[in-house]
Formats: structure tokens, sequence, C-alpha cells
């Protein structure tokens, strides 16, 4: 299967860091790149601060329309034009996973109008979530966002959106990686 990924930061790959930015919680080690493996990698290779394990999955929270919704403007990632990229990984609250998935799911959308307002940024930000709360990992999610240039300040203002939201509340420890294509700077 290939809905493993690993996320390598250290001194190679394709993507070069421009921040490392904690914004809730401890942050990650700052590194010069991070390399994206589509395997499992079981060791820290050599010159490697860290490496945060995951895998894709089914969508958990969203209802038959918003996964058709999404489906029908969300765009693949590696296109040429997107040479920006943001690595989030998120770990939420003891709280927020000793509820229900009913309760999360009215939290998560009913509230937050996660999918509606992630919606209103497709196609420029294209994004993949992964899980690796399953994996014993450090963080229960790891998105990874793709865009072009011109789509930083679209993407900055759908981050604060969705910060303010009341899902928000349920997240203990949040790391911003931004990144940039090999290449580029």
């Amino acid at each position: 299967m290939d809905n493993r990924y690993s996320f390598v930061g250290g001194k190679e790959g394709l993507w070069q860091v421009i921040d490392v930015r904690g914004i809730a919680g401890s942050s990650l080690e700052l590194v010069k790149r991070v390399n994206v493996v589509n395997d499992a990698v079981a060791e820290l290779p050599l010159d490697s601060s860290w490496v945060l394990q995951s895998f894709t999955s089914n969508i958990r929270y969203a209802m038959r329309d918003e996964v058709t919704a999404l489906r029908a403007v969300q765009p693949v990632l590696n296109r040429s034009e997107a040479i920006s990229a943001v690595l989030i990984p998120i770990k939420k609250t003891v709280q927020w996973w000793e509820m229900a998935q009913d309760e999360r799911r009215a939290i998560f959308e009913e509230e937050s109008h996660h999918t509606t307002v992630g919606l209103e940024y497709l196609p420029g930000v294209a994004r993949r979530l992964l899980h690796c709360r399953d994996l014993g990992e450090p963080f229960d999610f790891l998105t990874w966002f793709e865009f072009a240039p011109e789509h930083t300040k679209d993407f900055d203002e759908l981050l604060l959106r969705m910060r303010a939201s009341k899902e928000w509340e349920y997240v203990e420890r949040e790391v911003e990686v931004r990144l940039i294509r090999d290449g580029i700077l």
C-alpha cells in the first residue's frame, strides 16, 4: 500500500525550510530541508533531526455532499506552480478524543465550518490530511498544503480563520513548517 508518508526533517529533501514555528506547545527542531517519503521510514536517517510518520485514510468527519464538493475542486499535489508548502502537525487534547465522533463532527463542521471554509480556498491551496495518532506518533494529524506563491495571502487567511474556530480550542500542540521547493530560493 502506498498510503504511508514520512516527513524527514534534516539536511536532505526536495523542500527547503523557510521557518519552523511552534504555534501551540513545543515546536520541532529547525532543520534545513524536509524530505517527503511515500513510505514508512523506520529509522532516523543520518543528518536528520526528526521523522513524522503518517498515513492517508478515509475522510472521517465529512458527509457525502461535502466529500463530493471537495473532490470536485481539490487539485492534485505536486503541481509545477505550487512551489510553496506548509506542513502543520497537530495534536488534539484528551477532551477532544473523549468525545463521541458525532460530538467531534458537530464542533468540526457545524460550529467551526471546517469543510466550508476550506472549500473557499480551493483550488488555489491544495491539501492532504494525514493521520498519525494510531501510529503512536507525537501528533494526531499532519496537514500538508501546497500552493503557488500568489496564494500565500489566501493560505494565511485560511489559517487565521481555522485557528479562530471552536475546533482550535481543542488543539494542544501545533507546529507550522514553511517550505519552498528546491532550487527556488
